[in-house]
């Protein structure tokens, strides 16, 4: 129980981190952070993010943006949340929601198809 309220507020709080601008790292600007998995001691966070494009230079910019950042994430959500140890925070792109877009796309193609 207590490793999904960590979870929940990690995401409610790197949430609220990007969509107030407290990090000014344009590569993140459009960052929709998905999940959040902290491993049972604490200590390490995996952060799934959606990005609006699907290029891939996107991708790896908002990558990139968060590794630059990642000390000052840690440090805002050390500051936010109550724990003994802040979690170091992996970055990693959820495809997901692409795929359930390029599902739905071609739900409509053969929807399409039916009725032609």
């Amino acid at each position: 129980m207590r490793i999904e309220k960590v979870n929940s507020t990690i995401k409610r709080e790197l949430g609220m981190i990007l969509q107030y601008g407290e990090i000014s790292d344009p590569r993140i600007s459009f960052v929709t952070i998905m999940s959040v998995e902290t491993s049972k001691d604490l200590q390490h966070s995996k952060v799934k993010f959606s990005i609006l494009s699907d290029d891939p230079k996107d991708i790896e910019a908002a990558l990139a943006g968060f590794e630059s950042c990642r000390g000052h994430i840690r440090r805002l959500i050390g500051q936010r949340v109550e724990l003994r140890y802040t979690p170091q925070f992996q970055f990693i792109y959820d495809k997901s929601v692409k795929y359930a877009a390029d599902v739905d796309k071609t739900l409509e193609e053969i929807k399409k198809l039916k009725t032609a």
